[in-house]
């Protein structure tokens, strides 16, 4: 169920009827863009489960994506302590901003660890599309079997380099079972976020 927010709760009055929304990728944590919500987009996100905003140059409302089919779907909406502004956890259906980038932000306010994200979301697109002469491809169409047995060799050699002492080569491996792993789980089915819930879930036991 996507965790919302009261719109009675949220302070209108301060910023002229308008809030800041800042939108989050859910898995990352990377922020995407920053844009404003008026009720009437506020509701409408709600209804539709698609971000849509108000802008304050045209005086009307736009969900983003409308133009180029790059929505971004909604999974969350919080209120921060000042109940003056949103952040919006949503996943972005393609790039987010106007210049063809993932975020309207440089990649140097990126966290190191975006990229796991980003990486589970191009093993999807290769398991959707099946680009010729990609490897992950031919993971995907040798099966499940397959893809488990590279699993178990991956974590051998990832054993023997931590064995062995030598850093790069445990750095190397450990990046190929961790590839690996995101290709398996895809195969059946899951992904980073599943793995990340269900470690959170024994995080908090």
């Amino acid at each position: 169920m996507t965790e919302t927010v009261d719109i009675e709760s949220i302070d209108w009055q301060k910023g002229n009827g308008l809030v800041p929304a800042i939108v989050q990728q859910p898995l990352s944590g990377q922020v995407l863009m920053l844009g404003y919500m008026n009720r009437e987009a506020f509701e409408k996100t709600q209804e539709t489960g698609r971000v849509t905003f108000y802008s304050r140059s045209r005086n009307t409302l736009w969900t983003k994506g409308e133009t180029s089919g790059n929505y971004l779907d909604l999974k969350a909406m919080y209120l921060d302590c000042d109940n003056d502004t949103l952040l919006v956890s949503a996943n972005p259906q393609g790039p987010v901003c106007h210049t063809g980038a993932d975020t309207c932000f440089p990649a140097s306010a990126e966290s190191d660890l975006t990229f796991l994200a980003q990486l589970d979301a191009l093993i999807a697109e290769r398991d959707r599309q099946r680009p010729d002469k990609s490897y992950t491809t031919q993971l995907f169409v040798a099966g499940t079997a397959r893809i488990a047995q590279k699993v178990g060799e991956e974590a051998v050699e990832t054993a023997l380099a931590a064995v062995t002492g030598d850093e790069a080569a445990l750095l190397d491996e450990s990046a190929d079972l961790f590839y690996h792993l995101l290709v398996l789980l895809r195969a059946r089915g899951l992904n980073l976020a599943a793995l990340s819930q269900r470690l959170r879930a024994r995080h908090q036991r």
